[in-house]
């Protein structure tokens, strides 16, 4: 009878340390899964942002693809038909939701700019 009871007892303490064992790590659990959720629904909207910021840059490309003189220098044939690659290509960025895509619009924008800054810097200068 005693031995039963000191098997019960000791049955009941593991039972007891498991369940200790569990609640200490449940606040660890809990912060992570919060953390989580925080990046997830910060992606989802930046995923939401994305659109609208990218339909954005079709906008100024078109622009610049409307008012470009194509006939004002030799390179105008050349730089309206990448305009018009480069929006096209952000709009099927835009549509799949690519991101490297994206990434290669964004690679071929930013040499046209420090380009186009130079130039005017350059016309400004001189």
């Amino acid at each position: 009878m005693l031995y039963d009871r000191l098997v019960l007892d000791l049955i009941q303490a593991e039972e007891a340390l498991r369940v200790v064992q569990k609640y200490e790590q449940s606040p660890e659990w809990v912060a992570d899964s919060e953390q989580r959720v925080q990046q997830q629904n910060q992606r989802m909207e930046a995923r939401a942002a994305a659109p609208e910021l990218l339909t954005h840059a079709q906008d100024i490309v078109m622009e610049l693809r409307t008012t470009l003189d194509v006939d004002a220098w030799s390179g105008g044939p050349a730089l309206a038909d990448l305009y018009s690659w480069l929006l096209s290509e952000m709009m099927a960025a835009n549509i799949a939701r690519d991101p490297d895509r994206v990434a290669a619009c964004r690679a071929l924008v930013e040499p046209l700019r420090d380009t186009w800054r130079e130039a005017a810097a350059a016309a400004v200068a001189g």
